[in-house]
């Protein structure tokens, strides 16, 4: 246990600030777990007008993530987080004052555009505060926060989803608010690190250089960009095509349901993160990436095949989580790495926009055959997907290692 704990000693003060406001926020949110039920089963939309309203908010996402990303590299950081949090908390508000509705989405969307905003200003000040070598352990600690944060909340916005679901907007206002206070007052230093490590040829500024430029430098990312948007389109049908299931076989136990399995999806989160970052640290980011795909996959396939039968649920989600472990602590490590310090913000935010336009794609598919041709047809191409991103991140490992062979001196 101490050697678990220990690979996440000797972090700036300020990862830690991180840390624990990544705790905080998700102690409350209670929304987006259940936006999909909420569309489905309060204002009464099938599987295709609520993937359509996930594509609109995609496709709002998409500018909002590069101009964020833009903003990250040439502002303040952590003013950016600040303020896209009061933006956030100030639609959280206004949807629990006001009667549900089909108005009330449009709120929901902001806040939920508001929220992902600050993500390249989040991840390019985790690049900037941690040294290359401490990357894999600072990543590994912001999703375990997250995680943590998220062990009850999904649970109890389950039971508060049938009478008091009024109430979930405003514990999740109040979360992200004292998360906010939380980077106000005490994330203090964000000065960059001094790259020392064996790749610092890599993090090396390029302002002479645009995104588009950066990308024809590193064709490496533009595949990588690829790999990461079919992988979350098909992970993403853990919160978009699994619960549409689970309302249609269970009705309204289907959200108390959802809400226990993203709750054991938390728990082997905080459990199995320590030890698979410390037992898999030699094992390489794609190496990792591609583990957790197929753990992904065959996490799905249990769910899809034993549909109906509860217990079959959380060894779905056993195996999915494991995926998720796996790819997660891989992703993020992966891209700063291979990317200058002056572009992070702006190739986070192209990251965002791609992992956005991948998903609602696939979200109006799948949506689309689902009322169409049932449940089996939507899961056939989720897991097609997973499987094209299993070929690309193959393909990837092998361009990977010719053009960045000093980042393969692990075992694969």
């Amino acid at each position: 246990m101490n050697t678990l704990i220990a690979q996440y000693r000797g972090l700036r003060k300020e990862n830690y600030i991180l840390f624990f406001g990544r705790i905080v926020t998700n102690l409350g949110a209670m929304v987006w777990p259940m936006l999909t039920l909420i569309l489905n089963q309060k204002l009464g939309m099938n599987a295709s007008s609520t993937a359509m309203i996930i594509v609109i908010a995609g496709l709002a996402n998409l500018p909002a993530n590069m101009i964020a990303g833009k903003m990250a590299d040439h502002f303040n950081k952590k003013n950016i987080i600040i303020v896209c949090d009061l933006a956030s908390i100030t639609c959280l508000i206004i949807c629990g004052s006001m009667p549900l509705s089909k108005f009330s989405v449009i709120p929901m969307v902001a806040s939920g555009i508001f929220q992902g905003m600050e993500d390249p200003a989040y991840n390019a000040l985790l690049a900037d505060i941690t040294p290359t070598e401490k990357r894999e352990s600072a990543y590994s600690l912001l999703y375990l926060g997250a995680n943590i944060g998220l062990v009850l909340s999904p649970t109890l916005a389950g039971f508060l989803f049938r009478n008091f679901l009024w109430l979930s907007f405003f514990i999740n206002a109040a979360a992200i608010g004292s998360s906010t206070l939380l980077i106000f007052f005490r994330l203090k230093n964000i000065t960059p690190v001094k790259e020392t490590s064996e790749v610092s040829e890599y993090q090396t500024s390029r302002d002479d250089l645009g995104l588009i430029g950066i990308l024809k430098e590193n064709p490496v990312l533009i595949l990588y960009l690829l790999l990461v948007g079919l992988y979350y389109a098909a992970y993403q049908q853990f919160g978009y095509l699994m619960p549409l299931d689970l309302g249609r076989v269970h009705g309204e136990d289907g959200a108390v349901i959802f809400g226990t399995v993203n709750s054991v999806n938390c728990v082997i989160v905080v459990i199995f993160t320590p030890l698979i970052t410390r037992v898999f640290r030699r094992v390489t980011e794609t190496g990792k990436t591609l583990i957790g795909d197929f753990l992904q996959i065959a996490g799905y396939a249990v769910f899809a095949m034993m549909l109906g039968h509860i217990p079959a649920y959380y060894l779905s989600m056993l195996l999915f989580t494991w995926g998720e472990i796996f790819a997660t602590i891989a992703i993020g490590p992966f891209l700063s790495k291979r990317i200058p310090a002056s572009h992070r913000g702006r190739i986070n935010g192209l990251e965002a926009m791609m992992i956005m336009a991948f998903t609602s794609v696939g979200e109006l598919m799948i949506g689309r055959l689902f009322d169409l041709y049932g449940s089996a047809a939507a899961w056939g191409l989720t897991q097609g997907m997973g499987a094209v991103s299993v070929v690309l991140c193959i393909l990837l490992m092998r361009a990977d290692k010719k053009y960045y062979p000093k980042l393969y001196k692990k075992i694969f």
